[in-house]
């Protein structure tokens, strides 16, 4: 099954979206040095480039060429640079994302496209037996210059098995490194020092994010894959998130504002390695925090971040550190229930607030 593409219109005769083959031209924006683009058409962007900057590279995986993409990520690459650099494979994720791993071992580029999260999990042996071990097993020998991306979360009406946010479980893995670009210029930026890593790299695209629309430089070049980023300025307390709960939290931040409460809103950006310098250095300037996940509570990233605030800011804290996660249930197919169990800015106001009344 894969999920139905929000972007193009259905021919009744195919049962299947019929999509142009030429991208669509960004948005020209008031101001002459920067364009207004969306995170879709950033990632596009970021692949053509790629594939245009070094011919090693390569994208692979389920409907990436004739279709387009899942998502349209993938759209009109085919035509542009034929069925040896865009590849489509078999319904078999351990089969191609094996495939990829061998080519990254050869010398080539690979971006492997996981059609979404939940299917990366037919490839765990792959990414978690090999990919993260071989450098380590091989004593620094053999490295895996591989990229995978692929679409993560909730809030689509996809229902329990194409709605998880496995991102947190792949933050456990040494030898991984994982982004989760939450703006329109990340998801620009990341792909290329992503591809020049030595070791593998996964990118998880919140599946929410794809239509939003944002500000690029007419030039961008690459973005740190290494640190945190402040996404907005605050003194009184500290909003720690990533993902597709960033524009939520921002949101939650305005409103906090709205009350007097100002709240600085951190984009982790990086799951691992995790920046603890940033978050350390926020919770300095405002001593409180909250952070927001999409994952469920339970051995969540939050809960990670939780205790790194603990082990090395607590003298700092003015009062506990509160968490907004998923609730703890299969995603439901209904909007309404699906909306009550996941993270929505009300929710964070509630915590932020709770936290500001404890110190």
């Amino acid at each position: 099954m894969r999920p139905p593409r929000d972007d193009a219109p259905v021919d009744p005769a195919r049962h299947a979206p019929v999509v142009a083959i030429t991208p669509p031209a960004d948005d020209a924006s008031d101001d002459p040095g920067s364009v207004t683009t969306t995170y879709r058409e950033a990632l596009r962007t970021a692949i053509c480039e790629a594939l245009q900057r070094d011919e090693r590279v390569f994208l692979m995986g389920e409907d990436v060429g004739r279709y387009g993409g899942c998502y349209a990520v993938s759209m009109g690459l085919l035509a542009d640079f034929g069925p040896e650099r865009i590849r489509d494979t078999p319904l078999s994720e351990s089969g191609f994302v094996g495939a990829g791993i061998g080519a990254a071992i050869g010398g080539m580029r690979p971006i492997v496209e996981i059609m979404t999260v939940n299917f990366s999990l037919l490839a765990l042996d792959q990414i978690v037996n090999n990919a993260a071990t071989l450098l380590h097993m091989s004593g620094g020998q053999v490295h895996v210059p591989l990229v995978i991306r692929m679409t993560t979360g909730a809030g689509r009406q996809l229902a329990a098995q194409h709605s998880h946010s496995f991102d947190g479980w792949f933050a456990h893995v040494p030898g991984l490194r994982i982004l989760a670009p939450a703006t329109v210029e990340d998801a620009r930026g990341m792909l290329w020092p992503a591809l020049e890593d030595p070791d593998p790299v996964l990118i998880f695209e919140h599946g929410g994010l794809y239509n939003e629309r944002g500000e690029l430089p007419a030039r961008p070049g690459p973005v740190d894959i290494e640190r945190a980023a402040v996404r907005r300025s605050g003194s009184d307390l500290t909003l720690i998130t990533y993902g597709g709960t960033l524009p939520k939290t921002l949101d939650a931040a305005a409103q906090l504002a709205a009350e007097g409460v100002d709240a600085e809103v951190l984009d982790l950006r990086v799951l691992r390695p995790l920046d603890d310098a940033t978050v350390l250095e926020s919770i300095a300037r405002t001593h409180r925090a909250v952070v927001v996940d999409e994952g469920w509570r339970s051995g969540s990233l939050s809960a990670e971040v939780v205790t790194r605030i603990v082990e090395g800011a607590f003298y700092e804290l003015d009062a506990p550190v509160a968490r907004v996660c998923t609730a703890e249930v299969p995603i439901p197919y209904a909007k309404h229930l699906e909306d009550a169990a996941l993270p929505q800015a009300d929710d964070v106001v509630a915590a932020a607030r709770e936290v500001m009344a404890g110190g």
